[in-house]
């Protein structure tokens, strides 16, 4: 019974540090995605989505680079070709759900003026976020067979070693 409620605590808090993880990486992209995107329509006379599309596809290219070589640096490294074009593959249809919702937001509504656009391109990120954190941990950045069971047989290991010290701390005190 302790072993289990060990594994599962020891699995709460990996799974924990990947959300941080992402969540940090995945932030930093939504600062590149909201910067490029405002400047884009600062600058240029593109319409509303396409200069999302374009910020879209910048922080993809930045994110990529921080889930791989920060968020996902323990995962499985060994088919690059095959990640990364799961990784585009899964990112197409984030970029779809979160441009969908500023599509609908600016020509079924109307709702264009750019404190507008930036509130719901950031509702379809958010909405995009979700898909994609399962999307890549399931498919993209799957972890590696042995990892898991290592990460078990460590949190069995460091039970024991409480126990064993407790035990011995008991037979101290009745000496």
């Amino acid at each position: 019974m302790e072993h289990g409620s060990t594994g599962h605590a020891s699995g709460f808090r990996r799974i924990i540090r990947e959300v941080a993880k992402f969540g940090a990486v995945g932030g930093a992209g939504l600062l590149v995605n909201l910067a490029v995107f405002n400047l884009v329509r600062q600058v240029t006379d593109l319409q509303v989505v396409r200069a999302s599309v374009i910020a879209t596809v910048v922080s993809i290219i930045f994110n990529y680079v921080g889930f791989r070589y920060f968020t996902y640096r323990d995962r499985d490294k060994s088919g690059r070709t095959k990640e990364l074009t799961l990784f585009m593959f899964f990112s197409v249809i984030g970029m779809v759900i979160e441009n969908g919702v500023l599509y609908v937001a600016t020509y079924s509504f109307h709702w264009d003026s750019p404190l507008q656009s930036n509130v719901f391109k950031f509702v379809g990120i958010g909405i995009a976020t979700l898909f994609r954190f399962w999307s890549y941990r399931t498919w993209v950045f799957k972890a590696t067979p042995g990892a898991e069971a290592v990460a078990g047989a460590e949190a069995i290991l460091e039970q024991r070693s409480a126990t064993t010290t407790t035990a011995a701390a008991r037979v101290g005190e009745r000496a």
